[in-house]
Formats: C-alpha cells, sequence, structure tokens
C-alpha cells in the first residue's frame, strides 16, 4: 500500500523552528524531538527523491498575533511567548534538518487547535491527486492523531512513521503509539516507507 509515490504526501506537522529549535517555545517537546529529528530528515530527503509530495503544516499567527485561539489552556500558555512570530520570523520556519525542498508545499494556518480543520489542506491534496497522506512531526499528544482522524474522515489513507512523531512523556507518547494510532492508520517505520518507495534508507 506503501508504493505509489505519486498518491502520497508527507505532511510534517507543526515541525519549524519555534517549536522544535533552538529557542523553542515547548522546551519538553524539542528535547524529546532531539533523537527524531535526523530520521524526519530522512523521511523528507527520501520522500522527495521518490517524488512523494512535501507538505508544511506551520503554524503562523497574525494581527499581532490575535489570530490565536485563546480558548484551549494550551495556546492560553504560550500566547506571550508568539508575540514575536510573523510570516519571516525563524520561529516559523521548518526546522533544518527537514528543510524546504523547491517543490514542497509550505501551509500556514493561522489559527486554531487542530493543524488541518477549516484549511484547505486536504481539498488542495485531493485536486493534486493525492490518496494517501504519511503524518509525521508533532504531536502525539493532540495535533497527529487529530490530523490523522481528519484525513481518514476525507478519505485519506493514513500512514504514521513511528520513529518520527515525537509526544511527551515518553510512557504516553508510547501509549497513543500502540494503543490510538493503529486504530487510525498504519503504524511503520521510515525505512520502510523509504524501501518501499525504492530509495536508499
Amino acid at each position: 500500500m506503501f508504493n505509489d509515490p505519486g498518491k502520497t504526501a508527507v505532511l510534517f506537522v507543526e515541525c519549524q523552528n519555534g517549536l522544535l529549535g533552538e529557542h523553542s517555545v515547548m522546551k519538553a517537546l524539542a528535547d524529546a524531538a532531539q533523537p527524531r529529528k535526523q530520521t524526519m530528515g530522512r523521511l523528507a530527503r527520501g520522500a522527495r527523491a521518490a517524488g512523494v509530495l512535501v507538505v508544511h503544516l506551520t503554524y503562523v499567527p497574525v494581527a499581532g498575533n490575535r489570530s490565536s485561539n485563546r480558548n484551549p489552556p494550551l495556546f492560553a500558555r504560550l500566547l506571550d511567548k508568539l508575540e514575536d512570530w510573523t510570516a519571516d520570523h525563524p520561529a516559523v520556519q521548518p526546522i533544518p534538518e527537514i528543510g524546504a525542498g523547491p517543490d514542497d508545499l509550505i501551509l500556514p494556518r493561522h489559527s486554531g487547535f487542530s493543524p488541518t480543520h477549516g484549511t484547505e489542506t486536504f481539498k488542495l491534496l485531493r485536486n493534486l491527486g493525492i490518496t494517501q497522506v504519511v503524518v509525521a512531526g508533532i504531536s502525539l499528544n493532540v495535533a497527529l492523531p487529530v490530523v490523522g482522524t481528519e484525513a481518514v474522515d476525507e478519505g485519506f489513507t493514513v500512514i504514521f512513521p513511528g520513529d518520527a512523531v515525537v509526544g511527551t512523556p515518553p510512557e504516553h507518547a508510547e501509549s497513543i503509539l500502540k494503543y490510538t494510532l493503529p486504530f487510525i492508520g498504519t503504524v511503520v517505520p521510515v525505512d520502510e516507507l523509504l524501501s518501499a518507495w525504492g530509495v536508499a534508507a
């Protein structure tokens, strides 16, 4: 099921400097991601080499950060730390390990707790002929199960690369990987995806 690169997209969820970089506003999550960032990079490079579409779902507040949703407790705790984030701020750019290739799509959202709800993401992917999505990045706590569920409900086949996803604390992340994601999609290691796409691991 993995060997149709032309109909596949890798969605890197919020893998941006302000969240996974050196000056992350969520240090515990950035620390947890540290050992997996190189694997995320291998996934990105392998996808590009195989002709798989790479998509970056980033968070970029606008209107002086007034666009951010204030209802979720997580956002309320982070609001002050997002004040300087604008479209050209380093915090909203993809982390260097993943980078942004010339054919990648960067789809910033300006509000909302879900990375995909109410956005053009799935409509755009469908118009591009994409039928399955590989959901990578952060975090297993909320965003990745949400994106996977919404993608399934939109008719996409969902794959989670188990060694290119991150959550905290580790025991909770492992629980989500074992008991939640397999009910939404297929969980496989990055090397298995790369092999199916015919590129070196």
